[in-house]
């Protein structure tokens, strides 16, 4: 039996780091995408290796609609290269960055990019990976918990994760016939790298947060890894168009 496979996009830090180490230690051989920190990128791939499994990456700019293509030609290349067949067993959509600015001082070229990052190359990127995909593969969307609740200056940013969550819905439905599952993983505040570091570094808005989570306290890169291998394994086969945030229960 071949090992699976699957591409991840920002997989060189942050929650996709940890959900392709999660994969990688449930056998699972990874392809990644990085923006531009490549030293960042073999680091992830050396620990890959060093778990049994085969790990590559390959450039992509999710702020580039043409990109999607490059790097989906790229990985498919290495595919034919490694194993012989240009197919992949899961999709995980997670590359993306944030900007924080009321709906009064925000400008076209901030929402434009907003849309290009967390919507159009989701959408885009998924259309070229759909013929590749193996039957009973799955796909894994990254939203975010501002889809469900909102706070002043993500505006923009929780629109386009909205649109991320009725897309996976379409997906489930347009390939239930292969198979293929379509879930969304709406993460909480997590403490990681993104929009700054506010939620790692800020004291005061980490204490903020830990108020409003019924688990006291914000959520860590680790917290979200584990749910994306679950979503990749034959216990989750059931699960189908669903929208799962992990958020230690933010202003539930």
């Amino acid at each position: 039996m071949s090992t699976k496979t699957a591409i991840i996009t920002g997989g060189s830090r942050g929650l996709g780091k940890d959900m392709a180490i999660n994969l990688a230690k449930a056998g699972i051989d990874i392809i990644f995408s990085y923006h531009s920190k490549i030293d960042q990128a073999n680091e992830v791939i050396k620990e890959i290796e060093d778990m049994g499994q085969k790990a590559k990456a390959f450039q992509f700019d999710a702020n580039a609609t043409e990109s999607a293509k490059r790097f989906m030609g790229k990985a498919m290349q290495y595919l034919k290269q490694e194993k012989g067949a240009l197919n992949f067993d899961f999709l995980i959509n997670n590359a993306g960055t944030g900007t924080s600015n009321l709906v009064a001082d925000t400008t076209e070229a901030q929402f434009d990019e907003m849309m290009n990052i967390h919507l159009k190359s989701i959408y885009f990127l998924t259309k070229e990976a759909l013929p590749f995909i193996n039957e009973g593969g799955t796909i894994i969307n990254v939203s975010s918990g501002l889809a469900r609740f909102s706070l002043p200056g993500m505006s923009a940013y929780a629109i386009m994760k909205g649109g991320v969550e009725v897309f996976t819905r379409y997906l489930a439905k347009e390939l239930g016939a292969r198979k293929i599952t379509a879930n969304t993983i709406a993460p909480g505040a997590i403490a990681t790298d993104f929009a700054g570091g506010a939620n790692r570094d800020d004291d005061d808005k980490r204490t903020i947060i830990a108020n409003i989570t019924a688990l006291g306290r914000v959520g860590e890169a680790d917290d979200i890894g584990g749910v994306a291998a679950f979503l990749c394994s034959d216990k989750a086969r059931w699960i189908n168009g669903q929208r799962i945030e992990v958020s230690g229960g933010m202003l539930v």
